[in-house]
């Protein structure tokens, strides 16, 4: 029904507009009684999906990744879809718009989308508000798992993004259950320079020192880019094993452009989808088969279909996440991998 009723009515509107709208209609069929009928139709609660990492077991380990939900408004209706855990984000201290619009685009042939979003979010502090509600819900089956991915501000400078990065820590520490170090996103100028092996170093170590002054420790990992060399990914693995986080996210969003055939695969900005399938599914091979298996992976790009999502489990990753693949495909894509995790099981 999805794809063949919803979507294409979906992709007749701007993307942007069209994703909040969603958010509305889904937040508005919640509220009448349609969470249940979502649960119903999505998730499967079965002990044999669970997954233990970190010290946290997953409910079924199919994610959703960050930049869908950025502000934490609409975790607990999208978890009635089937996701095991709900990622938001990116947040950073102070809100900021992000960069001009239009800034979203599908590349519908290439299954696709490009984005240039620029972090524009609410701000921490506005999240920490939302997410408070799901603390509530600690002891009952409706808390959702919560992972929550961290930036910095457009207009901090590098040599002071750590600042913005401990704020983020410290602010969501109380209110999710596992953290994201995000410095591969495209579409914050210089961002990517803090991937080099010595500020990133020192930014996780920082982090990490902080992590370990806390009563209870928080997951932290690290997502990478899909355009880092082979010398760079053994460089990741050295600096996991240094500061002792806890994982991996491969991969965020690529600057390439190759093999496209859409008319507007040169708009500026991250790439997601289809064409980040293979690359995506390499990197996290690399890393697990380079570090031999020292630490956990969460799989990301390009998982449009059950086989998508099996290879990059096959390939070392611990856990997957959706985005892009949730967009073109709709939420049957998270029950039928899910089915199909259980088959293998």
């Amino acid at each position: 029904m999805y794809k063949l009723l919803i979507r294409p009515f979906l992709f007749l509107f701007d993307p942007e507009k069209v994703h909040y709208f969603t958010f509305s209609l889904v937040r508005f069929l919640s509220k009448i009684g349609f969470g249940i009928f979502f649960r119903r139709m999505y998730q499967i609660n079965n002990p044999s999906l669970h997954r233990t990492l970190f010290g946290i077991t997953f409910p079924n380990p199919v994610g959703l990744a960050a930049g869908f939900d950025k502000d934490a408004k609409l975790y607990k209706e999208l978890s009635n879809f089937g996701f095991g855990f709900i990622e938001i984000g990116t947040v950073t201290p102070k809100p900021q718009v992000g960069n001009p619009k239009k800034r979203l685009f599908r590349l519908k042939s290439d299954q696709a989308i490009i984005n240039r979003m620029g972090f524009n979010n609410g701000g921490v502090d506005e999240a920490v508000e939302r997410l408070k509600e799901n603390m509530g819900a600690e002891r009952s089956r409706s808390k959702v798992l919560i992972g929550g991915n961290i930036g910095k501000n457009k207009i901090t400078p590098n040599e002071e993004a750590v600042n913005d990065y401990l704020i983020c820590f410290d602010a969501l520490f109380d209110y999710v259950d596992y953290f994201v170090v995000n410095v591969s996103s495209p579409n914050t100028p210089n961002l990517r320079a803090l991937q080099e092996k010595e500020p990133l170093t020192k930014l996780l170590q920082t982090l990490q020192n902080k992590n370990n002054l806390k009563e209870e420790r928080k997951p932290i990992l690290l997502k990478i880019a899909p355009d880092l060399t082979n010398e760079q990914l053994l460089d990741i693995i050295e600096i996991v094993s240094e500061t002792k986080i806890d994982g991996v996210i491969a991969t965020n969003t690529t600057i390439s452009r190759d093999g496209l055939s859409s008319s507007n695969k040169k708009e500026t900005g991250g790439l997601s989808g289809k064409p980040l399938t293979n690359r995506s599914t390499e990197v996290i091979r690399f890393l697990s088969e380079k570090s031999k298996k020292a630490f956990p992976i969460i799989g990301v790009g390009g998982i449009h279909s059950v086989k998508d999502a099996l290879e990059k489990l096959e390939a070392g990753a611990s856990l997957i996440q959706l985005f892009t693949g949730f967009i073109y495909e709709g939420p049957s894509l998270i029950k039928k991998i899910n089915k199909a995790l259980l088959k293998h099981s």
